[in-house]
């Protein structure tokens, strides 16, 4: 760590780092506010990512949460054509115990004191409620709810990103353009597993799911009585698991655990080790890198920001569609994995820019 600055009461560390531009570190002692933000890299434009608000075993965890998220943000909007950087940010705390509006004022005076490098919006612990109290104190913020000028919660955008994606990888796989008697595991049904869930529904596949928290489980099997709950998706026996949950599920071992030929979903850094990419390649399972799958969300709060409708948002979303099978087809075409061959993509829009 480096000098320790005071913005508005508020103590702010810088943190050094070779593979980023700026991480702050923030301790708001009238408030307990306790949050890191990570630039990763600017050179496409102002770092954008949401806040994850969660209770952290140490700040150490929270900071390599924030790096790896940031990092992945950045090959998120390269990849998805939007002139944004990538960043990303943590606030430490059991949201349900310790989220006030006054610790969020004071969250937003700490991304004020960025003076736009860094813009906010929605994540794991936060809603659109929140990016509103957020606003109060910045205006670096997106995601907000529609009545204070924001497009909502992108919970939807983005598992409508994951369900494009998924179904381009289904038609390169195997020819089919719907996903009709398609078997896929979703684990996690948060806000964007349970929108995951309902979109497959209604395009034909068959459904199981996992998911830990009791009143959730009930309230979807209740909405979806067709659709099958089980412990774990990962080795069960279906066609696409779409992990919806926190990250780091694709381990040496989970990679030789799955049945599925197709992993394509929701949750950021997927990979334990960046290893597993080839083990899965090699025992022919397409995995769509997270941060492809996962960009519909992104998308939503870049149009928000440029003053769009949710229409266009969901227009835009929807071409992930070809811009996987152009990844798929790259991939076999050149010999490489699909996390190679979208990570060149977005390497070579970042040369360009730079």
């Amino acid at each position: 760590m480096t000098a320790t600055t005071s913005h508005e009461g508020m103590s702010i560390t810088s943190i050094e780092s070779a593979s980023h531009e700026e991480i702050r570190y923030c301790h708001d002692q009238r408030t307990g506010l306790r949050a890191i933000v990570a630039i990763h890299d600017t050179t496409l434009g102002p770092a954008l990512g949401g806040t994850r608000f969660r209770s952290y075993p140490d700040v150490e965890s929270a900071l390599e949460d924030a790096r790896r998220l940031s990092e992945g943000m950045t090959y998120k909007a390269a990849v998805a054509g939007l002139d944004l950087g990538g960043g990303k940010a943590v606030i430490i705390g059991d949201p349900a115990t310790v989220k006030t509006p006054r610790l969020l004022e004071a969250y937003g005076r700490f991304v004020d004191s960025l003076g736009g490098r860094y813009i906010t919006a929605c994540d794991v612990g936060t809603t659109s409620q929140d990016m509103d109290v957020i606003s109060g104190t910045t205006r670096h913020v997106v995601a907000r709810t529609e009545t204070a000028g924001g497009l909502g919660d992108s919970g939807y955008s983005t598992a409508y990103g994951v369900f494009a994606s998924l179904r381009a990888a289904v038609a390169y796989s195997t020819g089919q353009d719907d996903l009709g008697g398609v078997r896929v595991g979703v684990e996690g049904a948060g806000k964007v597993g349970s929108h995951l869930i309902g979109l497959l529904l209604d395009d034909g596949a068959s459904v199981l799911f996992s998911e830990p928290n009791g009143v959730v489980r009930t309230r979807l099997l209740e909405r979806h009585p067709g659709i099958t709950h089980t412990e774990s998706v990962l080795d069960a026996d279906v066609d696409v698991y779409a992990p919806c949950a926190l990250g780091a599920t694709l381990s040496p071992s989970s990679a030789e655990a799955i049945t599925a030929r197709i992993v394509c979903g929701a949750a950021n850094n997927q990979l334990a080790d960046p290893g597993v990419v080839f083990r899965l390649a090699a025992r022919g399972i397409v995995w769509v890198p997270d941060y492809v799958a996962n960009a519909g969300g992104l998308v939503q709060v870049a149009v928000e920001r440029a003053g769009g409708t949710l229409g266009q948002a969901r227009t835009r979303i929807g071409k992930l569609t070809g811009f996987v099978d152009e990844i798929l087809r790259t991939a076999a075409a050149d010999a490489v994995t699909p996390g190679q061959a979208a990570l060149r993509i977005a390497e070579r829009r970042l040369r360009k820019a730079a």
